[in-house]
Formats: structure tokens, C-alpha cells, sequence
């Protein structure tokens, strides 16, 4: 067992009328928002850290999957309404930032690399709106351009950003709670298996690599759609999947017709029907990526 530590108490809960407190388990040993140092801004909220910890818990992934490209994250009510790798931090924010800047306003931002003058300078470009920004550390410069351009915004230092540890995850439920392993199984594209078509390029496997780390960190049914290393769009917490792919696919809009290469959909589960994959295709999504599984695979 674990013997949390109360680490401080919250203004408020999820809602105003709810009384909130953070713990922290002193046995955890990677990069936390819990343990974070906060260098700007308000205390943070019960919402803002637990958008915050699952913005840093896709970086971590996009760590794990490709190790010398750094990735940024948006994410808006726990879920990534922006992900990209880039050759740089400043081109990986870009493109996370441009997959959906209409959900990015007020939303939360997690990146893997260390924060530069030149990635500050495209974070405070334009007129978004940030609650927190969560990164291993920022340059000097970095943070007195972020700190000078929103007054409250939450700047947290994780320290560096590896593969998320082995823990367990605890869910409170009316009358106890429910436990598991934390999802640390590695994503590998080469142990992806071709089930139909034309065999993937390094190029396709990689997207689908990436795409399936973001999917997993979308509420299902979750069906997510990118290229290049950007997600282009999601459809998170439907009751059918086939309205995840529905919005998946307006959220990408026109870039899907526009971009050169092929797209790939990533599903949290398996298609119980071709009505999914049927959708995707005609909105010109060639690839798809999922666990399988149906009787209809």
C-alpha cells in the first residue's frame, strides 16, 4: 500500500461547491505535475492539474516513440486536441497548437524538450489564451517572455521527461475504488500486422505509431485521425464509434484533401462494423490502424 501525502488543498473542486485537496505519493519516481515547480501564475486548480497530467502523460509517450524529435500537446478536459513531433520544439508546438486552435483557447500545453527563446516566441505568437504550459525546464529568456505575455498562466518545471514508470493508477468509486497497472506497454510500429491492403511505409507506420499513442489518450470511443507526425483531429467520448469518426473527420476538414501523403485513423478499439471504416475511407483516410478483435475484422 501507499501512504499519500497531503501536498495542499485546492480553492475549490471540479465545480465551486466541491472541496478538493491534492495528494502525493512520495514513492513515485517520474516526472509529475503534483511534484512540479511552479515558476508563474496562479496556484493551479483541481481542473488544471488533472488536464495538466494528462497532457504530460502523452509527451511522455511521444518521448518513448521517438526519442530525438521533441513533441508538444494540447489538451482541453483531459483529452489532446492538439499533438505533433517536430525537428524542433518550436515546429512540434506549431503544428500540436494548429490541429484544432479553436479547442486550444484556455486549454493546457505539455512538451518534452526544454523551452527556447525560439519555441516561447511561437507560444506567445498571436492571440491564444493558455492556462498552464508544462515543460522539463525553460531557458531564461524563454520564461520572461511566457511570464510577461499572460500575467496568470501556470508555468510548471517537471524536470526531464522519460517514459512514463511503472505505478499503479487508483479510481475512487461509491464505496471503494478500482486499481490497475498504469498503460506502459510500448508502442512499436514493426509489430503493427498488415490485415488488408498494400504493405505501410516507414513513413504511414510511423504516423500510425504515433496516432495509436494519441488515441490511447483520448476518452473512448476515441478514433483519431494525423499525418506527418500532427493530429489533424479527434473524436473522443461518444457512445458510438461511428460518431467518433464522424468528428475525427470534421475536425481535420480540409487538410485531409489538401496534404500530400496518406492519412492515417487510429481507433481505440476494434470496428465492430465496416459503417467506421466505411466513413473514414470516403473522407480520404486510406489507412486505419486498431487492436482488432471484431467478428467482422
Amino acid at each position: 500500500s501507499t501512504q499519500y501525502r497531503k501536498a495542499q488543498a485546492m480553492r475549490y473542486g471540479e465545480n465551486p461547491h466541491q472541496a478538493a485537496a491534492v495528494y502525493r505519493d512520495p514513492t513515485y519516481r517520474g516526472p509529475s505535475v503534483v511534484a512540479a515547480e511552479l515558476l508563474h501564475g496562479k496556484p493551479l486548480s483541481y481542473n488544471n492539474l488533472l488536464d495538466a497530467a494528462a497532457a504530460l502523460e502523452l509527451v511522455q509517450d511521444l518521448r518513448e516513440l521517438a526519442p530525438d524529435a521533441p513533441g508538444a500537446v494540447v489538451v482541453k478536459h483531459t483529452n489532446p486536441c492538439g499533438a505533433a513531433t517536430g525537428a524542433t520544439l518550436r515546429e512540434a508546438f506549431a503544428k500540436a497548437y494548429a490541429g484544432d486552435p479553436l479547442a486550444a483557447f484556455g486549454g493546457i500545453v505539455a512538451l518534452n524538450a526544454p523551452v527556447d527563446r525560439a519555441a516561447a516566441e511561437e507560444i506567445v505568437a498571436g492571440e491564444k489564451f493558455l492556462e498552464v504550459v508544462v515543460a522539463p525546464s525553460y531557458d531564461a529568456d524563454a520564461l520572461a517572455l511566457l511570464s510577461a505575455r499572460w500575467k496568470n498562466a501556470r508555468l510548471l518545471a517537471v524536470g526531464p521527461v522519460s517514459a512514463v514508470p511503472k505505478s499503479v493508477l487508483v479510481r475512487s468509486i461509491a464505496g471503494g475504488f478500482l486499481a490497475q497497472e498504469a498503460d506502459t506497454h510500448a508502442i512499436v510500429a514493426e509489430d503493427f500486422q498488415v490485415a488488408a491492403g498494400p504493405a505501410p511505409s516507414a513513413a504511414v507506420l510511423r504516423d500510425a505509431a504515433f496516432l495509436t499513442a494519441v488515441v490511447k489518450h483520448l476518452k473512448s470511443n476515441a478514433v483519431c485521425i494525423g499525418r506527418d507526425g500532427q493530429l489533424y483531429g479527434a473524436g473522443a467520448g461518444q457512445m458510438d464509434r461511428v460518431a467518433s469518426c464522424r468528428n475525427a473527420v470534421e475536425k481535420a476538414g480540409a487538410r485531409l484533401r489538401e496534404g500530400t501523403g496518406i492519412a492515417v485513423a487510429a481507433s481505440a478499439a476494434f470496428f465492430p462494423f465496416d459503417d467506421g471504416p466505411r466513413l473514414l475511407l470516403e473522407a480520404g483516410v486510406p489507412c486505419l490502424v486498431h487492436p482488432g478483435g471484431s467478428k467482422r475484422d
